[in-house]
């Protein structure tokens, strides 16, 4: 029987000040862009994007420019992927963000699909990363680095009580 134990890893504060810092390493590594394009993953991978972006206003030399993928994580090759707002990313500095890096597979199925947009760089930004990826995906910024067993699972929630919890 699967444990229901959750156990609160980060807290609403130790989350803001995590994205904070990714936003600073965004800004230090892209300063010379005149524009980036976050790209969230629909659900909390958009909800992170969001934070991202109200942050990275207030610090950031460049435009930002926000949109959403739509995918099923559960099943990304049985439903076709769609940015909300079709825009061109040819040659454009494009980041994808998640909320957690499990295995890798929604990330690399989305960042497949970006890829055919033929942008200039594609990087990844993740809140928590679990290791225990069997995709060739990397996070290039990470909120939170976890070692945990593949029993253990991570769930994010954003909202009136934000937390990162370890169940």
């Amino acid at each position: 029987m699967a444990s229901s134990i959750r156990n609160k890893i980060l807290e609403h504060a130790q989350i803001q000040s995590k994205i904070e810092r990714i936003a600073h390493e965004i800004h230090e590594n892209y300063f010379e862009e005149k524009k980036v394009i976050l790209v969230g993953i629909k659900g909390r991978g958009y909800d992170f994007a969001k934070r991202l972006n109200n942050i990275l206003k207030d610090v950031a030399s460049f435009d930002i420019e926000l949109l959403e993928i739509q995918l099923d994580k559960d099943n990304p090759l049985d439903h076709s992927f769609s940015l909300v707002k079709d825009i061109n990313l040819k040659n454009k500095a494009v980041l994808l963000v998640d909320d957690v890096l499990n295995s890798g597979k929604t990330l690399a199925y989305a960042a497949s699909f970006l890829l055919e947009k033929s942008p200039k760089s594609l990087r990844t930004v993740i809140l928590v990363n679990r290791e225990h990826h069997r995709y060739p995906i990397t996070a290039d910024f990470v909120g939170l680095s976890l070692a945990t067993t593949m029993n253990e699972h991570i769930s994010v929630e954003f909202g009136k009580a934000d937390g990162v919890f370890l169940i």
